[in-house]
């Protein structure tokens, strides 16, 4: 049997146990003791099955917190939209010129936002945004006429979730360094989310479990009646 790690064995609290989402928390950066700033992260599991199209789960939260990322952004745009763009903070505004990086291998961003008259454009590079999840969708704001927003709230706290074949929502909640309390508010708002996002065809329990962890951390149960 291989010996575990000295990170492994430094472990604390009970895995197996059902904690509040404050106790969870807590475990969870006691144990984040890695030399960067780890990332608190969540995963829900829903009563919902994927492979039907009215159970599909997706939308974007603005988290109280922050998700402590600085978050990249690239717009599509052009005239007096770019210009908004580029004031709001956007690292990279363009139409044309920024497809043809795109394409080229560019991809110094986390999140892709559009005018519409601009999807036409973005369209033709759904095979290398849309596996990375940097498609822009009108669903979660990422097109949109009001870019000015959708930059500051990409690089406000907006997370967008998405449920996978599992039936399980991953997201990045906050970071280690949070205060208890802000992580909590931030997980509090990411349920608040996924329940308004509930499909028509889920039928039963929609929020089944709810686990929390860090990057490199063991991860623990959340009881979901603490979250509301």
């Amino acid at each position: 049997m291989a010996k575990q790690p000295k990170r492994i064995k430094a472990w604390t609290g009970d895995r197996d146990a059902t904690h509040s989402v404050e106790a969870a928390i807590k475990l969870v950066k006691e144990n984040a003791k890695a030399k960067f700033d780890e990332t608190i992260e969540i995963s829900v599991n829903l009563g919902v099955d994927p492979r039907h199209a009215d159970q599909q789960v997706r939308g974007v939260v603005n988290l109280p917190s922050g998700t402590g990322r600085d978050v990249r952004v690239a717009v599509f745009a052009k005239d007096a939209k770019a210009a908004e763009a580029t004031a709001a903070g956007a690292e990279h505004v363009g139409a044309e010129d920024l497809y043809e990086k795109i394409a080229g291998g560019f991809m110094d961003f986390d999140r892709v936002i559009a005018t519409p008259d601009m999807m036409a454009l973005v369209g033709r590079l759904g095979k290398v945004l849309g596996p990375r999840g940097l498609m822009p969708n009108p669903k979660v704001g990422t097109v949109t006429p009001n870019v000015a927003q959708a930059v500051k709230d990409a690089k406000g706290g907006a997370v967008e979730f998405r449920v996978e074949k599992a039936g399980i929502v991953h997201a990045g909640i906050g970071k280690a360094s949070f205060t208890d309390e802000a992580l909590v508010v931030n997980v509090k708002a990411l349920i608040e989310a996924l329940n308004r996002s509930k499909p028509s065809g889920a039928k039963g329990v929609f929020i089944k479990r709810i686990g929390l962890s860090s990057t490199m951390g063991p991860g623990f149960k959340v009881d979901t009646a603490s979250v509301g």
